[in-house]
């Protein structure tokens, strides 16, 4: 299993971008081959935001990262403070 990790930072008062994004990315993330599961989290205080994908295998992440990260992306444009940390783990144990 595999773990797809993204944060980013909209910055204060952004709770609107981020629950937009979860709406609309969670769905269609949901659908794709290979998902385990997805949690969308953040802090409203600093706006430090991200999202947590479980997958059956990198094959699938990887995919699935073709289709979801240019939407992602869009969402993201002219709203983060820098540019988003997107990471693939291994899932351990």
């Amino acid at each position: 299993m595999f773990a797809r990790l993204v944060l980013f930072n909209f910055g204060p008062g952004m709770r609107d971008a981020a629950d937009a994004l979860a709406a609309d990315l969670g769905p269609q993330i949901r659908g794709l081959d290979g998902f385990q599961s997805v949690t969308f989290f953040g802090d409203d205080t600093d706006g430090q935001y991200g999202l947590f994908v479980l997958w059956d295998s990198q094959e699938s992440a990887d995919a699935a990262a073709d289709v979801i990260a240019p939407q992602l992306m869009s969402h993201l444009k002219g709203k983060v403070t820098e540019e988003p940390s997107r990471r693939l783990y291994s899932v351990i144990g």
